[in-house]
């Protein structure tokens, strides 16, 4: 018999890893099929914000993860937009992750991607229900009633596993997306964008004459709202680089130093390490689940890096998606929790692409073909300013929620959305914002491994109802008791029952009618 485990992951990738990781510290047998035998040097997905880098540490990860960044601690992770090369008279340092900053129970990191996966893997190397399977490569995806079949093969050699379910974390050419049928849609921008990794002291240098950043936006009027940016991979020599080339352009056919210097404005001595391209397009799966087939991060989504989400998204879809499956599987969670998964996620990378990147690239482009230096430079002062702080503002507005989940007691008429607003309120559908505890630290920090009950002077018969009826139902539940000043009045409710992703499903501040149906609605039992 093939070796069975309770979930099959096609793709070893910081999402798939996550996911495995998720699931393997809740004791679920998870298999790992990843081709690579190595990681990739290339420094992307550097940027971690707030909410990836409260799951490393409810991981346990976060202080390891901390000390494998390549930037100095402390060194600001900002953004300077500039106006046509680095040169320019034009620029701003505005505000943006910051913003959100005090509604977060940890402050955003940097690091190459590569690092995050080293911090990841020597974590899931140290838990028993999780294989890895490195070098392999998934040729075959099969359903059936009861389960799923993964074929993979390495050198000639077949490599076959079962389980109850599958999730494609296998990347933009998902395998497993593909043969689940799951389409994709979204806007193409027909643009190809070079991705040039370099070493330069002498830009660095050049850089000193702006505030200490993480990466620099180059916005030209002949881009018409595409950008060009430079990023640090650490304080002093390596960079990266992105920025829009014609059509047909290989590493053969094109200058790529000076491709660097006309965004820069100036020469420089560097020495190129790679050049990578890709297709500026927003792409998402119609849904990220086909009966026991699941898609996350890459398979389900793909966007140009503006912004830094690719890699948030992955790790929140391997958050939201590994606790559901956890529940099923420890059969406390009914089949509407596995069902909630494509709609909350969907939703909320459907508004990152079409409205935050897409929106960008929109204003940029109206503004710069409306204003310039040279017909109206106080004109142009003041749109350029909007620009460069409409950055944060988008980002601002960042904030994922499931208002209209099947699995919320949302508001009337609620909608799953991306965007939204940053509140201390604790509100149905939405992440909990930290507040302070009585007993030291934060409530956020309190909250336990699956669903949470916040009582905040409420009576001990309120506490009594939600923990009989967890216990009639098996829904592992921790109850947070505290009072309701100290900041926590804030969260606008004494009764908060918070799920495992740190969502909240129900506010209250008396005892609901049928604590019972509350409990099955959220667990996705009716």
């Amino acid at each position: 018999m093939p070796p069975r485990r309770q979930v099959v992951i096609v793709g070893g990738g910081p999402v798939g890893v996550a996911l495995a990781l998720a699931l393997g510290l809740r004791g679920i047998s998870c298999a790992v099929i990843e081709r690579r035998t190595e990681l990739s040097s290339i420094p992307k997905g550097q940027g971690l914000s707030q909410r990836s880098v409260e799951h490393f540490a409810r991981w346990g990860l976060a202080d390891q993860l901390r000390a494998a960044r390549a930037m100095p601690p402390g060194h600001p992770i900002g953004q300077v937009t500039v106006y046509r090369d680095l040169r320019s008279d034009f620029w701003h340092a505005a505000a943006a992750r910051e913003l959100v900053a005090p509604f977060y129970a940890q402050a955003n990191e940097r690091l190459p991607q590569y690092r995050t996966e080293e911090v990841l893997r020597r974590r899931l190397a140290e838990l028993p229900d999780v294989d890895v399977h490195l070098g392999w490569q998934a040729t075959e995806v099969h359903q059936h009633a009861d389960g799923v079949r993964v074929v993979a093969t390495r050198d000639g050699a077949e490599l076959e596993l079962v389980g109850d379910y599958v999730v494609g974390c296998d990347g933009g050419r998902s395998i497993v997306r593909e043969q689940a049928d799951i389409p994709r849609s979204g806007t193409d921008f027909d643009e190809l964008v070079a991705l040039v990794v370099f070493r330069s002291k002498e830009f660095h240098q050049a850089l000193e004459r702006f505030p200490a950043r993480s990466t620099y936006r180059v916005m030209h009027p002949d881009l018409k709202g595409y950008w060009m940016f430079f990023g640090r991979v650490d304080v002093g020599e390596e960079f990266f680089f992105h920025g829009p080339v014609p059509p047909g352009t290989t590493t053969e056919n094109f200058d790529f130093a000076a491709f660097l210097h006309q965004a820069a404005g100036f020469p420089f001595e560097s020495t190129i390490d790679h050049v990578g391209f890709w297709d500026l397009r927003v792409q998402v799966a119609d849904e990220y689940r086909r009966g026991r087939a699941f898609i996350a991060g890459d398979a389900a989504h793909t966007h140009p890096p503006y912004g830094g989400f690719g890699l948030n998204n992955g790790l929140e879809d391997a958050v939201n998606l590994g606790w559901k499956l956890a529940a099923v599987l420890d059969g406390w969670g009914g089949p509407a929790l596995l069902d909630s998964y494509s709609p909350e996620r969907q939703a909320v990378f459907r508004d990152v692409g079409e409205e935050i990147i897409g929106g960008w690239i929109r204003e940029d482009r109206a503004v710069l073909e409306e204003y310039s230096p040279e017909t109206d430079r106080e004109e142009f002062e003041r749109a350029f300013a909007e620009v460069a702080a409409g950055f944060g503002k988008r980002l601002r507005h960042f904030e994922p929620n499931y208002e209209g989940s099947s699995v919320v007691l949302g508001p009337p008429g609620g909608v799953n959305s991306g965007l939204g607003t940053h509140s201390f309120q604790a509100r149905p559908g939405h992440h909990l914002a930290p507040q302070p505890s009585s007993a030291g630290g934060t409530v956020f920090d309190a909250l336990g491994p699956d669903f949470t009950l916040l009582a905040l002077d409420a009576g001990d018969d309120a506490v009594a109802a939600f923990s009989e009826a967890a216990a009639e139902a098996g829904v592992p539940l921790t109850v947070v008791q505290d009072t309701f000043d100290g900041g926590r009045e804030a969260y606008g409710s004494r009764l908060v029952l918070v799920r495992p992703d740190q969502f909240v499903v129900w506010t209250g501040d008396t005892v609901p009618a049928d604590v019972g149906r509350v409990l099955s609605r959220v667990t996705g039992r009716g």
